[in-house]
């Protein structure tokens, strides 16, 4: 009898736990909680994907910055699915909607484009789930095409126009433009222009370029028939026009180069700007904290090369959930973006802040001088000052 009685008391608290019980065990850590999963989408191929693995390795390296090397928050394990989206907005919506649907992340991350980018964030409304936008940087992601749940730790256009045009505009200086004619570069460009009429120069020129281009002849001679004293180049990829400006003989014919200064590869074709001045979003070099230096020395251990461009985006983008969540105590939408606006937080390029109208992060950029250096294969962009959060402030433009 006393076996029976103790064979049904047995049953009935099993029949409890499976109905209900299970809650309590996880709050005391018996039972395994929920992964945060995140959702990532980036070019992992296409004309953006150097940029995009970039960003992958940062942020890999944030979560674990971040975590102490757990890969957990508050008992939560931290799970990160990748998906390529091969720098096409039509396949950049497919695997957004695979994420948030089928594999249903807590978060999206992403994308290297500002096409692909601009695709997405609909979805991310419709699913109620906040995406971290890097390093896409096109204005009208935090402009007229954002809504509350899009953060951005990458910097916009109007703040690389205000580096930009820090460094080369002035009453009188007669400027044209070289960009992509797609959203990065058309945005990239208003944006430039806007600042550097403030600044009283003159726009002579605004060209634009196929994206996929591999000859910019026609546009470069267009560039060298409007006589500017500057031409300032927007682009993103590895079809970038250096070649042609430099064997056209730009600065033979009185017209000086400047732009943000790309990632190492791209600096590799750049040996005949020595002495060009412009800005940087991150060079390894640059920035002097204690986060940036852990950066390049863990990205040396792992990948045996430093941090690049958007290395530290990537690495920017992670602290940023990581310390969204711990704020939230969540990973709910709502709460997320209550805890994230207007937060600070800090990273490789010391303290970011998100505004709370846009989301936008308010972030350090680097005034740059490109020098050759003994034991390096690239031009170096050496800093002439830093550019304060203030100075590079966008407008609010999504209102």
């Amino acid at each position: 009898m006393k076996r029976l009685f103790a064979s049904i008391l047995t049953a009935s608290m099993m029949l409890v736990t499976a109905c209900g019980g299970g809650g309590n065990e996880a709050a005391t850590g018996s039972t395994e909680q929920a992964p945060i999963k995140i959702g990532i989408v980036t070019s992992k191929t296409g004309v953006l994907e150097a940029y995009g693995n970039q960003m992958l390795n940062g942020f890999e390296l944030g979560i674990d910055y971040a975590t102490d090397g757990k890969r957990e928050i508050d008992g939560r394990k931290i799970e990160i699915v990748v998906e390529d989206t091969q720098t096409k907005p039509d396949i950049a919506v497919q695997k957004a909607t695979k994420l948030l649907e089928q594999d249903n992340v807590d978060l999206l991350v992403g994308s290297a484009s500002s096409a692909d980018t601009l695709a997405i964030l609909p979805l991310v409304e419709e699913f109620n789930k906040v995406m971290v936008v890097e390093p896409a940087v096109a204005d009208s992601i935090t402009g007229s095409e954002w809504n509350r749940h899009i953060f951005r730790t990458a910097r916009n256009s109007s703040q690389d126009a205000a580096a930009g045009a820090a460094a080369i505009a002035g009453p009188g200086v007669k400027i044209a433009t070289l960009a992509p004619d797609y959203a990065f570069g058309r945005d990239g460009t208003a944006a430039f222009v806007s600042v550097a009429k403030k600044l009283g120069a003159d726009i002579v020129l605004e060209e634009f370029a196929d994206p996929k281009a591999t000859d910019f002849t026609a546009n470069v001679q267009k560039i060298i028939d409007a006589k500017p004293d500057y031409v300032f180049v927007i682009w993103a990829g590895a079809n970038a026009p250096w070649k042609n400006l430099i064997d056209m003989k730009l600065p033979e014919k009185g017209i000086k180069i400047s732009t943000g200064a790309p990632d190492i590869a791209a600096l590799k074709t750049m040996s005949n700007l020595e002495g060009m001045e412009g800005f940087s979003v991150y060079y390894n070099e640059l920035p002097d904290n204690k986060i940036n230096s852990w950066l390049v020395e863990e990205h040396k251990k792992r990948f045996n090369s430093v941090p690049d461009l958007f290395t530290a985006g990537g690495m920017s983008a992670a602290i940023s959930i990581v310390e969204g969540i711990k704020k939230a105590g969540s990973t709910d939408a709502d709460a997320l973006i209550a805890a994230m606006e207007g937060m600070e937080f800090d990273t490789p390029k010391g303290k970011m802040k998100f505004r709370a109208e846009d989301h936008q992060a308010m972030q350090t950029l680097y005034a740059i001088k490109l020098e050759k250096k003994d034991g390096y294969d690239h031009l170096v962009p050496t800093l002439l000052r830093e550019l304060s959060p203030e100075e590079t402030e966008p407008p609010i433009l999504n209102k």
